[in-house]
């Protein structure tokens, strides 16, 4: 797979010499987006101390959207996401977002001072990669989205995150990926006794005010 240098971002308001970097979040855009979809959010959020990772998924041509060409973190085939899945697209996908995370590991980053984030179909794959990913993270962010091969998340999940915070978060008039769909995921999780923050919100496949100003308080919660 192609994929382009990732964008970085960092608080407007650090300065580098008095805060280092002391946390990273590697943040996953939606289906047919790039890395700068959620840069706006980061700036939002101003977050000292915290550097954004904003990778850019790889062009691939979509099943579901008749062949097209756009960026997408693994093939889509129905019309709903898990009735048939890309299972060797989520796991190169997966192999990308380790070699990301062991990057601000080699930077000086502990694991456990890192959050994966992701967005739809970003999301998706922040939940899949750091289940199993084999040191302790600092949390996850799942929005608008759902958890990808269920089936195999009890055998493949690792221990080091079993108890990894799980912020998830959907809108009730999702017609893309429908909140019944993600309340099956929430199930699943749940399941494996998993640590899940479940946000309802009044918006369809979108991200508001309300979830910025929660999402911002979980990342201070958990990367303090």
């Amino acid at each position: 797979m192609n994929y382009k240098p990732a964008l970085e971002l960092s608080s407007t308001h650090q300065a580098a010499d008095l805060d280092p970097i002391h946390a990273s979040v590697i943040w996953l855009h939606g289906l047919g987006a790039d890395g700068y979809d959620f840069a706006p959010i980061v700036e939002q959020l101003n977050l000292p101390k915290v550097h954004f990772i904003l990778p850019h998924a790889p062009a691939m041509a979509v099943t579901r959207n008749n062949g097209y060409i756009m960026p997408a973190w693994y093939d889509v085939y129905g019309l709903t996401p898990v009735s048939q899945e890309d299972t060797a697209g989520i796991k190169n996908s997966q192999a990308y977002i380790n070699a990301l995370i062991q990057k601000e590991i080699d930077r000086g980053v502990p694991s456990e001072r890192i959050a994966l984030a992701g967005f739809s179909q970003g999301g998706a794959i922040a939940l899949y990669s750091a289940l199993r990913y084999p040191q302790k993270l600092a949390g996850i962010l799942a929005l608008s989205t759902y958890l990808p091969l269920q089936a195999t998340l009890a055998a493949e999940a690792e221990a080091a995150n079993a108890q990894i915070p799980i912020f998830m978060a959907h809108g009730l008039q999702d017609n893309v990926i429908s909140v019944d769909t993600a309340r099956v995921s929430l199930a699943a999780l749940q399941k494996q006794q998993c640590q899940v923050i479940w946000h309802e919100y009044n918006m369809a496949h979108s991200v508001i005010t309300e979830e910025i100003s929660d999402i911002r308080q979980f990342l201070q919660q958990i990367l303090h």
